[in-house]
């Protein structure tokens, strides 16, 4: 596990500085946004375009990793909403704490650390697991917290809201670009391709760091004082049970000789062991949930995850590279 912390520490520390560039207000709060903005329309779709451009499209759009991934989503999000239930959380903020307990923070940290760790052959089935996660695992969270204020009537009304938030994401349109271009074999322009170079390379360290303020800056936000039983076992599941549940059903698709390599099942674990997505705080800000909630899991998963993600990848074999 030693040999793991100076690969993972750094991705940490950088979540570390900016919380505290947010907390001892070194970064303005007006500031965030348009730095996650930067994040999401400009560097990281580069960098998603570049690993996409450079992969075989079957490992981006791979059926049976898709097919575990999101068998895995639906039994943890299912479990989650009928265990947190109840007095105190609706149906709209288990929907949230089932958003929180199964999609990984795989854009802003995920791609980046795994690369770091396991090499460029990495980005394949992160990437795919991504594209689930932003397009299936997103709407179908957000259609069930739209279920508590739509009747039958609304629902059109809120499907309507929830794909055209879809469709705004650059995510998925960066990643269908680079699979294209990897399909046709296509080659960016030479300046083109120094411009998305230079915007991928800023992706890493701006995107890390812009956690760590969305994170603050989502605490400050938060109108409600959550006692820790009531986030606390979401964000232990998210670090433990979705790497475990992913664990066994990639373990039960090779005994069905469905076609899974054992470095893709490698992968898509380490990718659950992930904290929770940080952009999920700034959803439920927007749909009226209860942030104060889903900041505090984001923030617990995200804070122990140095620890437990560690552990993970020591456990398997992982070295140093």
């Amino acid at each position: 596990m030693s040999s793991l912390v100076p690969i993972t520490a750094p991705f940490f520390a950088l979540v570390l500085c900016g919380w505290l560039a947010g907390r001892l207000r070194a970064l303005p709060e007006a500031a965030i946004p348009g730095l996650n903005a930067f994040v999401l329309y400009f560097a990281l779709p580069c960098l998603l375009f570049r690993f996409g451009a450079g992969t075989p499209v079957l490992q981006l759009l791979d059926p049976t990793i898709l097919a575990v991934w999101l068998l895995g989503a639906v039994l943890l999000g299912a479990a989650t909403v009928v265990l947190t239930l109840g007095p105190g959380i609706g149906l709209k903020d288990a929907a949230f704490g089932a958003l929180v307990a199964v999609f990984p923070n795989t854009g802003f940290m995920g791609v980046p650390l795994l690369v770091a760790l396991l090499g460029p052959q990495a980005a394949g089935p992160t990437i795919c697991v991504l594209s689930a996660d932003l397009v299936v695992t997103t709407t179908a969270c957000l259609a069930l917290a739209e279920a508590q204020e739509h009747g039958r009537h609304g629902a059109w009304t809120a499907a309507r809201r929830i794909l055209r938030g879809v469709a705004k994401n650059p995510m998925p349109w960066a990643i269908a670009l680079g699979a294209l271009f990897s399909v046709m074999d296509w080659r960016l322009w030479g300046p083109a391709d120094a411009v998305v170079r230079m915007l991928a390379d800023a992706a890493s360290p701006v995107a890390l760091f812009t956690i760590g303020a969305v994170l603050w800056r989502a605490g400050q936000h938060a109108h409600t004082r959550t006692p820790p039983g009531l986030y606390v076992p979401v964000a232990a599941a998210k670090l433990l049970a979705h790497p475990l549940l992913v664990l066994g059903l990639g373990l039960a698709a090779q005994a069905l000789a469905l076609p899974l390599a054992d470095f893709a099942l490698m992968v898509i674990v380490l990718v659950a062991a992930l904290p929770s997505a940080s952009n999920v705080a700034m959803l439920a800000e927007r749909w009226g949930a209860d942030t104060g909630r889903v900041a505090r899991i984001i923030m617990s998963s995200t804070a122990a995850a140095f620890v437990s993600f560690t552990a993970i990848a020591a456990a398997w074999g992982i070295q140093s590279r």
